[in-house]
């Protein structure tokens, strides 16, 4: 049996679609620098779902703006905040109805990236079936394409 080491205080991800913790660790922008504790457990048996991903990061505590970021990669993924080694919040994420700044419009032709975008940030408005609209080309994409 796999035992990873608790973490006193920070956050534990879990649920992450299977094969995507790797992705969600790139999100979060946690990266070989990092200095505190980071687990990635991939293709873990669960009951409910076959398999998932779990991530265990010491020392941060994933607050609303970048669980957002974690939905677009695994919309069913939850947030564990641990502190003093016990879950005081526990929360599932869920996709924001506007993004902004966040996702990079997967169309090479809007206007956000040409070369002189500038002063233009995207920005994505949430439609039906949980995709979204690129406010400068109008153009719909799934959650999944934005990151």
């Amino acid at each position: 049996m796999l035992k990873v080491e608790m973490i006193e205080n920070g956050t534990v991800i879990d649920h992450i679609k299977a094969g995507k913790g790797k992705k969600v660790l790139d999100l979060l922008g946690i990266g070989e620098e990092y200095d505190h504790l980071v687990a990635l457990v991939m293709n873990v048996y669960s009951k409910k779902k076959g398999k998932k991903d779990i991530v265990k990061i010491a020392g941060i505590y994933v607050k609303d703006d970048l669980a957002n970021k974690v939905a677009l990669v695994s919309p069913n993924a939850t947030i564990n905040i641990i502190k003093d080694s016990k879950v005081e919040v526990k929360h599932k994420v869920q996709l924001p109805e506007i993004l902004e700044k966040i996702a990079k419009c997967p169309n090479p032709n809007c206007m956000t990236n040409e070369k002189n975008a500038g002063d233009f940030y995207t920005k994505f408005e949430k439609r039906h079936d949980d995709k979204y609209k690129c406010i400068f080309c109008e153009r719909l994409f799934p959650a999944h394409e934005l990151v």
